[in-house]
C-alpha cells in the first residue's frame, strides 16, 4: 500500500479520509452513506465499548437491546403529531419479500407482501422503550430505570462522511425512567460528566459542556446537555448529547406510576448516547501529515516491535530476547504486538504503523542486543529514545502515560488557541473566515439572529456553556439588542 497522504494544508477533506482508508479504519461500502467498519477501526469501537460500558455499568446502569424494527406510528411524540425525529432521515421497510422475475435471474418486489404498517428502521429507540415502560411501570417501587443499549442505528443523512455523518453508525443510547424532575436532572447531568470524563481522559479530547438552544434541542426534550470540541481545522465537533426529556415522553405514551401517596403521576425520563463518531474526532483532532495519532489508551496496540535481522539465526536471537520483553510488558495489561513478518522491510513496517498511530515503536537487532540499548520512537512527537534494555519494561509503561498526557494538552493547547471572546461583528466575521475556532459573543435569544449570523458566516450556537454568567448583560454580537448571556458559535461538521 502507498502510505503516502494528501496534506492537511492542501485538503484537509482528503487528508481525512486518506487516513481513514490508508490506516485501514474503514472504507466505503458501495452504498451511499454506509461504511465498512474494518478489523482495526473496529477494535477502536471495541476499546471505547468496554472503557465506557465498565463506566456506565459502575454508575448504576444495565445493558438491553430492543429491535431494530419501530412501527412508524409508535414515533410520534404526541397527539398534534409532532415528531421526535426528522421523519425526512428515516429508513421505511414497506414489504417483507422479493420474488424472482419470471425466466430471469432478477428479483422484484413482491407486491403481495406489502405489510399492513410500515416500519422504521431505528433512528433511535425512545418510542419503542417508552412502549415497554408502559407495561413495566406501575409505581414508584419500579422505578428509577437505568438501561443501556449498544446497537446500531439508520438516518438517511443527504450529505455523508466516514464516520463523522453516515446513514448508519454504531451508537450507545442510553434511556432512563424516574419518579421526580430532580433525579432526572441529576442524571442528565451525571451521564454528561461521564461522558467528559471518557472523553478527556480516555480519548484525550478536551471538550466545553454545554446546553443546546432551544431550537437545536433533541426535539421530545426539555434540555439538551452537549459536549463539543474544535478540531484541527476550527470546526466544531459534538462529541456527544445527554437529553433531559421531562414528561413528554410519559404523557405521550401514558406512561404513569403511583407515587407514595398513592397519588398518579407521569414518569420523568433522560436519553444520552455517543456513536461511532467518535473514532472520526479521534482522526481529526489528532493525527498528522504522518497518518494516525492515537492516545495509548484506545490504541488497539500501544507497543509495536520491529526485529532487524539479515538471516534466521538473527531473528531467532531477537525473538528470545522480544518473548520475554512481551511478556513482561503484557503483565503490566500493555497491548504489545510483535511483526516478524518476513515479507516486507524494516521501513515499509516503519511507515504502515507510523500510518495506524501505533503511541511507541520499538526497533531492535543484533546491535541494540549486544550493546542492550533499545531504539524507541514516540509517534505523537516523531522523536526517538535509547533505553536501556534492563530498564524498558518501566519505562514503556510511564511513557504510555506521559504520550497520553502529551496528546490530551496538544489538543487543549490548540483549543484554546482557537477560543475568543468577540463583542464586534466585523471581527466576529475575520475570525471564522481566517482560523475558525470557538467565539463566545452575545446573542439576543432569536431565532432570526441565529439564522441571519448562519447565513452570512456559517456559524451556528453551538452550545449555551454551562459555567455561563447569566447576569452577564452586553449587546448581540449582530443585532445589537440587549443579551443576558455569550453563547459559544463556531462552524461545524
Amino acid at each position: 500500500m502507498n502510505y503516502s497522504l494528501t496534506k492537511q494544508s492542501k485538503d484537509y477533506s482528503k487528508w481525512y479520509n486518506d487516513i481513514i482508508i490508508k490506516s485501514e479504519l474503514a472504507e466505503f461500502s458501495g452504498v451511499r452513506g454506509f461504511m465498512i467498519i474494518k478489523p482495526y477501526g473496529f477494535s477502536i469501537w471495541e476499546n471505547i465499548k468496554k472503557e465506557l460500558d465498565k463506566m456506565l455499568k459502575e454508575s448504576g446502569h444495565e445493558n438491553i437491546y430492543f429491535p431494530l424494527l419501530i412501527p412508524k406510528d409508535s414515533l410520534f411524540v404526541d397527539k398534534t403529531e409532532k415528531e421526535h425525529i426528522n421523519y425526512k432521515e428515516c429508513a421505511v421497510v414497506t414489504h417483507y419479500r422479493l420474488k424472482k422475475q419470471q425466466h430471469k435471474n432478477k428479483f422484484e418486489i413482491d407486491d403481495q407482501s406489502r405489510l399492513k404498517e410500515k416500519l422504521i428502521i431505528r433512528p433511535t429507540s425512545e418510542s419503542i422503550i417508552w412502549t415497554a415502560y408502559k407495561r413495566w411501570i406501575q409505581s414508584y417501587r419500579d422505578l428509577p430505570i437505568l438501561l443501556n443499549q449498544w446497537g446500531n442505528a439508520v438516518r438517511w443523512e443527504m450529505k455523508t462522511r466516514l464516520f463523522i455523518r453516515t446513514s448508519e453508525f454504531l451508537w450507545q443510547e442510553g434511556h432512563t425512567a424516574h419518579a421526580t424532575k430532580e433525579e432526572a436532572i441529576y442524571e442528565a447531568k451525571k451521564i454528561l460528566n461521564i461522558y467528559t470524563n471518557f472523553s478527556e481522559n480516555f480519548l484525550a479530547i478536551p471538550v466545553i459542556q454545554g446546553i443546546k438552544p432551544n431550537m437545536d434541542k433533541f426535539s421530545g426534550s426539555e434540555i439538551t446537555y452537549c459536549i463539543e470540541s474544535i478540531m484541527q481545522d476550527g470546526k466544531a465537533l459534538q462529541i456527544a448529547t445527554s437529553h433531559f426529556l421531562g414528561q413528554n415522553f410519559s404523557k405521550s405514551f401514558n406512561v404513569k406510576f403511583t407515587n407514595a401517596n398513592g397519588n398518579k403521576e407521569y414518569v420523568w425520563g433522560t436519553s444520552w448516547g455517543i456513536s461511532t463518531r467518535l473514532i472520526g474526532g479521534l482522526v481529526m483532532l489528532h493525527s498528522d501529515d504522518h497518518g494516525l495519532i492515537l492516545p495509548p489508551k484506545i490504541s488497539p496496540i500501544q507497543v509495536i516491535i520491529i526485529p532487524i535481522f539479515k538471516n534466521k539465526t538473527e531473528l531467532n536471537q531477537i525473538t528470545t530476547i522480544v518473548d520475554k520483553l512481551k511478556n513482561n510488558l503484557e503483565k503490566q495489561g500493555i497491548r504489545v504486538k510483535y511483526d516478524q513478518n518476513q515479507c516486507f522491510t524494516p521501513g515499509w513496517k516503519f511507515h504502515k504503523y507510523e500510518m495506524k498511530g501505533i503511541p511507541i515503536r520499538i526497533s531492535i537487532g543484533p546491535n541494540e542486543i549486544n550493546n542492550k540499548i533499545i531504539e524507541i520512537f514516540r509517534r505523537d512527537t516523531y522523536e526517538k529514545h535509547y533505553i536501556s534494555l534492563h530498564k524498558i519494561t518501566y519505562c514503556i509503561s510511564k511513557l504510555l502515560a506521559n504520550i497520553q498526557k502529551n496528546i490530551y494538552q496538544k489538543a487543549l493547547n490548540r483549543i484554546n488557541k482557537l477560543s475568543c471572546t468577540l463583542d464586534n461583528y466585523d471581527e466576529f466575521k475575520k475570525k471564522l473566515r481566517n482560523t475558525g475556532g470557538f467565539i463566545l459573543a452575545h446573542w439576543d435569544g432569536t431565532i432570526n439572529t441565529v439564522k441571519q449570523i448562519q447565513q452570512e458566516t456559517e456559524a451556528t450556537i453551538r452550545c449555551i456553556p454551562l459555567n455561563n454568567n447569566l447576569n452577564n448583560m452586553g449587546k448581540c454580537i449582530y443585532s445589537g439588542n440587549p443579551s443576558y448571556q455569550r453563547v459559544i458559535f463556531a462552524k461545524s461538521y
